[in-house]
């Protein structure tokens, strides 16, 4: 096949891009330039897809003999991407970036252009693996290395670009096992520290980064009663489930710390509430899709696990498809059989059938799973 393998300057996709010509594909190689501020260079470890990193990705492609090219993604990143982010805050959600990123850059506009360039399908280098069914049907499933495991973060993919996407690690049994590879092949990017924290925000600061562009009007900390414990100064910057910075000078009656339960932008206000308060019993989307071919009757209660995180447990649940009263569009609704905690609005639930990611939902709502006297 003729393959577009996106290289973003790391070891992972280095080697998923060698792996491909291996396997008898014509392979190009490409780097996303997705930001044109100089801020973003890299500093240890942070981030991702900055100058440095394109100029490793281009000497792992000369190694491997294969062309290369840089890629001008960065205006529909901002758009897609950054502001997204900003409007999710903005109006007192926990977005997750990475998700958006794969959604929209990586796996829609990259694979939308690589296929009207002719290429059949792009290889990354996530730790997930692509699966048949008897009938040819593509199945998105964790990596063989769980520890490694980026399913989670791919579980936006549909079952088209499923069709078109190529994952050369997903059967690696571990990221040692990658690093060894790369630098049997002279890879210099074989000891480079992995990519962490978000890519456009590369000195970790997000309450700093946010308040240059959402503001940080001061508003009031307050309990579930609605009683003042304190202020903050910019109601974006929290997110359910935070324990630090609440700078909350009256102490709680029974002397427990607090916790971000809820972000009210309209009103500015923070709730906050003890650690029991964050448990949740229910959680539901109506932004869902299915990653392949869906459930033959979703709308019938069905066995699954539920990852909430990147980087989570799965919690055995049951879901199902439904149509709230009042309401038009339907909702994927899932019930943990445990409960889940700090589950914030705008968050990604995926959901699994063993190793098969099934789909996924972006958080709506979230009902409690004991009611907790204020």
């Amino acid at each position: 096949m003729k393959v577009l393998a996106a290289m973003s300057g790391g070891v992972d996709s280095a080697v998923a891009a060698a792996r491909a010509v291996e396997a008898g594909h014509e392979v190009v190689g490409v780097h996303l330039a997705l930001s044109r501020m100089p801020g973003t260079l890299r500093t240890g470890s942070r981030g991702c897809c900055t100058i440095e990193d394109s100029m490793d990705a281009q000497r792992a492609a000369n190694i491997i003999g294969i062309p290369y090219y840089v890629w001008d993604f960065s205006e529909r990143f901002k758009l897609d991407v950054v502001d997204d982010f900003i409007a999710e805050y903005s109006a007192g959600r926990t977005p997750n970036p990475c998700m958006r990123c794969n959604e929209r850059i990586k796996f829609a506009a990259l694979l939308e252009k690589a296929l009207a360039l002719g290429f059949d399908a792009v290889a990354t280098g996530h730790y997930a693996s692509i699966v048949r069914d008897a009938d040819g049907n593509p199945e998105l499933h964790r990596a063989a290395a769980w520890a490694k495991d980026q399913s989670y973060v791919l579980g936006v993919l549909t079952a088209d670009q499923l069709a078109h996407s190529m994952f050369p690690l997903g059967a690696t049994p571990s990221k040692a096992e990658v690093r060894a590879e790369a630098a049997e092949r002279g890879f210099s990017v074989a000891t480079k520290p992995d990519s962490h924290d978000i890519c456009f925000i590369p000195d970790g600061d997000t309450r700093g980064w946010l308040a240059d562009r959402v503001g940080a009007e001061p508003g009031d900390i307050v309990d579930r009663s609605g009683a003042k414990l304190g202020d903050h100064e910019g109601a974006a910057a929290y997110t359910v489930g935070q324990r630090r910075g609440l700078s909350i000078g009256t102490p709680a009656a029974d002397g427990k710390p607090r916790f971000v339960l809820e972000v009210r932008p309209v009103s500015n206000t923070v709730v906050v509430g003890p650690k029991e308060a964050l448990d949740i019993g229910e959680i539901a989307g109506s932004t869902f899709t299915w990653a392949g071919l869906p459930p033959a009757n979703p709308e019938v209660a069905f066995d699954c696990e539920v990852q909430i995180r990147a980087h989570a447990d799965p919690v055995p649940a049951v879901a199902q498809v439904v149509t709230q009263a009042g309401t038009e569009a339907p909702e994927l609704k899932i019930t943990p059989n445990v409960p889940l905690t700090g589950v914030a609005p705008g968050q990604t639930a995926v959901v699994y059938v063993g190793t098969r990611v099934l789909g996924q939902c972006t958080i709506d709502r979230t009902v409690s799973a004991v009611p907790v006297p204020a």
